[in-house]
């Protein structure tokens, strides 16, 4: 069980370029922090390390005492730019595989397809969905299969302004059960306490 997350002075490289370096920040159960920046001072970088994808070029993460390969994998979402989507599946099928991939239940799948007002497009397939809507599908599984840590890049784009609200709802939701946020932004994110600026 993941109950806080902490990098310290953390350094990545891509292609010989140094994309951060002395890179710190702790988050507690029950935290946000929104990473800001221009585009490429690795804030895609940054989450996609602590997912364990990306290997650090120094400094450590932490995941508050939780051993980091179970935390790595099967404590947190990543939810990236590409959704990662089967173009094939219905969305129910989507919601059904993901919930049974990582541990959720059918009712957290009923209750993600309604957090996002889903249910008139469950049987539709994935290919026929609109980019919107292709991405609440995608944030719709951060509920059918709860972990504690999510990472989210750009996770209000390309959603439209009707949208919105109800994502600030899962995050309020998921915050107050004790998880943890890590997402690179543009725009403000809801429940935030905390800024990490890359760019600075």
């Amino acid at each position: 069980m993941i109950t806080a997350l902490t990098i310290r002075d953390a350094a990545v490289r891509r292609g010989g370029r140094l994309l951060f370096e002395g890179l710190s920040l702790a988050l507690a159960a029950g935290e946000a922090c929104a990473l800001t920046g221009p585009n490429g001072s690795g804030k895609t970088s940054l989450l996609r390390a602590v997912a364990g994808l990306v290997r650090l070029d120094a400094g450590e993460i932490g995941f508050g005492g939780a051993d980091p390969a179970d935390a790595q994998g099967g404590g947190l979402h990543l939810v990236g730019h590409a959704d990662g989507l089967k173009a094939a599946r219905t969305a129910r099928e989507e919601l059904a595989f993901w919930s049974r991939w990582c541990g959720g239940s059918e009712a957290a799948v009923r209750e993600a397809a309604e957090a996002l007002e889903l249910v008139p497009l469950l049987d539709l397939e994935v290919r026929r969905l609109s980019a919107g809507q292709r991405r609440r599908l995608a944030l719709a599984r951060l509920v059918a299969a709860p972990r504690p840590l999510w990472l989210l890049d750009e996770p209000m784009s390309p959603l439209d302004s009707r949208w919105r609200p109800a994502f600030a709802g899962m995050m309020r939701h998921h915050l107050d059960g004790g998880g943890l946020v890590l997402a690179a932004v543009h725009d403000p994110l809801p429940g935030a306490q905390r800024s990490l600026d890359l760019g600075a």
